[in-house]
């Protein structure tokens, strides 16, 4: 996670820039630095953590409103007694410290914040949870799959021949070791710990490419926005896949300066990454390598020559034997069983216009109706937050085209925009919906990072403008500016991060069935009898039920698409035929 200067240096070209740059500081010794990067993951890590285990004893009562909004005010305000600190510390150290102090200051403030933004999150989710040992959604829906895939690996029966098999074996492994069969228990404890470290998890891999206050500006949204604590491990995939493909873009257009030793290792690292990512969740990957490829291509050195060439390709050739080398299990089953899968569920957000992408209901959508969805906008149904995105989109091209990180994050947008309505227009006739609505949160990421890079490029423009506008009578700015407004602007995060966390967290508390919301989930885990039988302490007029035996999960043998949480007399107008008997 390099610590770059915040123009070109954080956002690496393939050409060299023509103005004239400020000299850069020398880079610390690398055991120091690797220590930094340590120090700094260690912060992020522990205050997510941390944060989320600390509010597991706020003593409320989540299954009535009066207890969950004291809930959430005692997350606001345990979050105010660790952000508060920090911030009048990087507040002080902008207007008095010097630029050295600051930017080691800095680094572990951003980090604390990328831990609390998804720490107050998953902490509202051990509020919603809290006197229960399920985790949310009980033992329906995908929560209920997952557990029967990890007991049918604890008996024996091998993994499944399509779903990845990284989360199901880890489940599994909990299981076994930490709670004693109780897999469903196990279950909650991977979402709460998933959902701690999901934003430091993509601040870390966003400084892998920006300077850390831009990687929090991406990250800390990015994270809260896109954090489904029901299965983290799906969208932790997500925003951590691009800032990935664009530190490989990076090492691609670097490749020619670089021995072939190191290239080697760089190319390994990112392939055990990129494998990794694949054993956890497979649908990113899907949508996005059409697009990564042709970037590759694109950023491949073709004019330098064959040395350039050759170390390109050892780059190219280390990541790939290594991303095989580790996801070969879940790229064997793709390969031998892809086909022969197909996705029939339809749920809220496969009946509304497809070229919505900036919203999403799931299959929770609470009273709203496809008919009154996506919400009217200002301008040919497009709101003002559209129109910005849109915007960042266009001034990030105009800038940055040749820059790899926007390189990637533009591959996966059109990758991703071009497949969803592939998918979209066939769906009628091929009776399939293959996951395609989950392509929303893949393109709002990209526009929401193109957006961030935009303002990045643009303050990096005026400075170079300013230099060039001086070069004969230098007139320096205020060396403090740069720290107070960094600063200042860290202020604004934080803020948004305790209200958005509140906002997300607030979401998940449970809810009575009837009203179909997202905290259906966690009014579930609070109808599971515990392990001696008795009921949560919290169970609903004291009424639970037992949970069911763990089975394998069998394939749908459904030859037409199959329309979730629609009513019977609904069921011809939303997909065509007769509504299923029973």
């Amino acid at each position: 996670m390099p610590d770059t200067a915040l123009g070109t240096a954080a956002l690496p070209t393939q050409a060299t820039p023509v103005d004239p740059l400020p000299p850069q500081r020398p880079s610390p010794a690398r055991p120091y630095r690797l220590l930094l990067i340590a120090a700094e993951a260690a912060v992020a890590l522990g205050v997510g953590i941390g944060f989320m285990l600390w509010a597991r004893n706020i003593h409320v009562n989540p299954m009535i409103r009066i207890g969950q909004v004291s809930g959430l005010g005692r997350l606001q305000f345990r979050a105010a007694l660790v952000a508060l600190p920090v911030l009048g510390v990087l507040l002080y150290a902008a207007h008095r410290w010097d630029s050295d102090r600051f930017r080691l200051l800095l680094r572990f403030g951003c980090a604390a914040l990328a831990g609390l933004g998804t720490g107050i999150v998953a902490g509202g989710i051990a509020v919603a949870l809290r006197g229960t040992p399920w985790g949310l959604g009980g033992q329906d829906g995908d929560p209920g799959t997952l557990q029967g895939y990890a007991m049918s690996l604890l008996r024996g029966e091998g993994l499944p021949d399509l779903y990845p098999p990284g989360f199901i074996m880890l489940l599994a492994g909990w299981t076994k070791f930490l709670r004693h069969d109780h897999v469903g228990f196990a279950l909650k404890d991977l979402q709460l710990l998933f959902g701690a470290v999901f934003g430091p998890f993509c601040y870390l891999a966003w400084r892998s490419l920006l300077r850390p206050a831009w990687a929090l500006a991406v990250a800390l949204p990015a994270a809260i926005l896109f954090l489904d604590p029901i299965r983290p491990y799906s969208h932790l995939v997500m925003v951590m896949l691009l800032p990935l493909v664009g530190r490989l873009l990076t090492e691609l257009t670097r490749a020619a300066g670089r021995p072939v030793r190191a290239l080697l290792l760089r190319g390994a690292g990112l392939g055990a990454l990129f494998g990794t990512l694949y054993l956890l969740y497979s649908g990113w990957f899907v949508w996005s390598t059409p697009g990564v490829l042709v970037a590759v291509l694109a950023l491949t050195p073709w004019r330098r020559g064959r040395a350039a060439l050759g170390r390109a390709a050892v780059l190219l050739g280390a990541t790939a034997l290594a991303t095989v080398a580790v996801a070969w299990p879940s790229l064997y089953r793709m390969a031998t069983n892809g086909t022969a899968t197909v996705d029939r569920y339809a749920y809220f957000d496969v009946y509304v216009d497809p070229a919505y992408v900036v919203g999403w209901r799931s299959d929770r959508p609470g009273l709203a109706d496809w008919a009154s969805w996506p919400p009217p906008g200002d301008l040919a149904g497009q709101s003002g937050f559209t129109l910005v995105l849109l915007a960042g989109v266009a001034l990030a091209l105009a800038l940055g085209l040749r820059r790899p990180a926007v390189v990637a994050a533009l591959a996966c947008l059109v990758s991703a925009w071009v497949l969803r309505f592939w998918f979209a227009g066939h769906m009628q006739r091929d009776q399939a919906v293959m996951l395609y609505p989950r392509t929303t949160w893949l393109i709002l990421y990209t526009l929401f990072t193109l957006l961030v890079l935009s303002v990045l490029l643009s303050a990096e423009g005026v400075g170079s403008l300013w230099r060039r506008l001086t070069a004969d009578r230098p007139v320096r700015l205020p060396r403090y500016l740069g720290r107070r407004l960094t600063a200042g602007s860290l202020c604004g995060l934080a803020l948004f991060a305790a209200m958005a966390g509140s906002w997300a967290a607030n979401r998940y508390l449970p809810t009575d069935p009837e009203r179909h919301s997202m905290g259906t989930d966690a009014w579930r885990a609070h109808t599971l009898q515990r392990a001696d039988g008795s009921c949560p302490l919290y169970a609903p007029m004291g009424n639970c039920g037992a949970p069911h035996g763990y089975w394998r999960p069998k394939d749908s043998l459904d030859v037409t698409i199959w329309c979730g949480n629609v009513a019977w007399t609904n069921w011809t107008a939303y997909c065509g035929g007769r509504p299923p008997a029973g």
